[in-house]
């Protein structure tokens, strides 16, 4: 575990008066925080104020809080974070007011947690580049981003959406600017171009690119384009299909494999096989997703299967309240997860 977390500190020396045990009044010493805190118009006040069902009234730098005791005390945790981090020169957009509630909540629905502080703080995990910070937004993100931390092979399993891909790049950039790997490699099994694939435009690379651009967004977003462009160059980062795979020994390297669910069972036993000296490897995927033939198993399935409980192998498992993109998003991952367990039944029951 190493020991980059963003705790929330208070050099902001918060004043609490309270009238009543459900009613307080934070005061935020530094005035242009304080408006970048509250959102424009209050927006993240107002998020507050209807996920927590508080009342959050803002005066110049300071807020009214009131409500259910447990409630108030959330709406404070995720403030009291929120203000960190903008000290410490973050931004705080709606994704991350969002982001600190579903963590205040988990600090009490979650009392075993060891990530959180239980007096009115947030430690969350983060993973840091030059170019950007990420701090977790969900449970399951904190718990994802300390495992890829702490272990040598890990799983992200779960829906679209969750950040399995994106912090796992996020992280294997952390690790080459940090110096603990010499090199990048991402993969993807380009099962959507089958056999065709020869026969589409330009050389190997322009056939592949369109399968692994979510790699390549996650890449832009962590480090700067020119960086990624000559490390590309320079083989320091590299892009390839799942079959470019095989024969190799990645050693000093951050191996991350994205949508997993479509390998084949040999196909994960020989990716998995790649893992050398000093090697960290990311296998990401949506067991719901799969786009293989008919009959043909998982690699990813047989995988968590056969490997639970081995030594250094952490599999952590998104679901759809993880999900952190548009809310419409969980609404519609929640949907085709019913749908598929009620199909699951009516063939179990035609047996």
């Amino acid at each position: 575990m190493n020991g980059h977390e963003l705790v929330s500190s208070s050099p902001r020396q918060s004043k609490t008066s309270a009238t009543d045990v459900n009613h307080f009044v934070l005061t935020f010493e530094n005035n242009r925080f304080a408006s970048e805190l509250f959102g424009q118009f209050d927006q993240n006040l107002k998020l507050i104020e209807q996920r927590l069902h508080v009342d959050a009234r803002p005066r110049g730098n300071s807020v009214s809080i009131s409500g259910e005791v447990v409630a108030t005390n959330q709406a404070r945790r995720a403030l009291d974070y929120l203000y960190g981090r903008l000290q410490n020169g973050s931004t705080v957009e709606v994704s991350d007011v969002e982001g600190a509630i579903r963590m205040a909540v988990a600090a009490d629905d979650q009392l075993q947690l060891p990530t959180m502080e239980k007096k009115a703080k947030l430690n969350l995990a983060q993973i840091s580049t030059r170019k950007k910070t990420v701090a977790a937004r969900t449970p399951t993100q904190d718990a994802y981003m300390r495992a890829l931390e702490r272990s040598e092979l890990v799983f992200g399993v779960g829906p679209a959406g969750t950040g399995k891909t994106y912090l796992a790049v996020a992280h294997a950039a952390q690790l080459l600017e940090r110096g603990a790997v010499d090199r990048i490699v991402l993969s993807r099994p380009a099962v959507e171009a089958g056999e065709r694939l020869g026969f589409l435009p330009g050389d190997m690379k322009d056939k592949v690119d369109p399968y692994l651009r979510p790699l390549y967004d996650a890449l832009y977003d962590m480090m700067p384009g020119d960086k990624v462009e000559r490390a590309i160059t320079a083989g320091v980062i590299e892009i390839a299909p799942l079959a470019f795979m095989r024969g190799r020994t990645l050693a000093n390297a951050a191996v991350i494999l994205d949508e997993a669910q479509n390998t084949t069972a040999m196909q994960m036993k020989m990716f998995l096989t790649r893992l050398g000296e000093n090697g960290r490897m990311i296998v990401t995927g949506d067991p719901s997703q799969i786009d293989l033939p008919r009959g043909v198993k998982s690699g990813l399935v047989e995988a968590l299967q056969i490997l639970k409980g081995v030594e250094g192998v952490s599999v952590v498992r998104f679901k759809d309240v993880d999900v952190v993109r548009h809310p419409m998003v969980a609404r519609i991952v929640r949907a085709y997860e019913a749908t598929t367990a009620v199909h699951d039944e009516s063939e179990q029951g035609d047996r």
